[in-house]
């Protein structure tokens, strides 16, 4: 299994820009998370352990991984963008 490439997203927010960063920490260090930046500082983590994702812990595989990856990165974003999140 190979640590997952994560994703990044510019959000505009009430006239202010935040980047959303999402990483998976491979098996050796089984996390998955979640940054979000304003003006270079974070603002936001969630660290995510895999043993908390139910779809990892039952199958530890790339393409859950990456699923779990990716999911995790839209919720933040959804959170972020909805007012819920700062």
């Amino acid at each position: 299994m190979n640590m997952q490439k994560g994703f990044n997203s510019d959000v505009n927010y009430k006239g202010s820009t935040y980047h959303v960063q999402t990483e998976d920490w491979g098996i050796k260090n089984p996390f998955i998370v979640s940054r979000v930046f304003k003006n270079g500082a974070v603002v936001v983590t969630l660290k995510k352990p895999y043993s908390e994702i139910p779809e990892i812990a039952d199958k530890k595989g790339d393409l859950v991984i990456k699923q779990a990856l990716r999911r995790q990165h839209g919720d933040i974003v959804d959170q972020l963008v909805s007012g819920r999140l700062v």
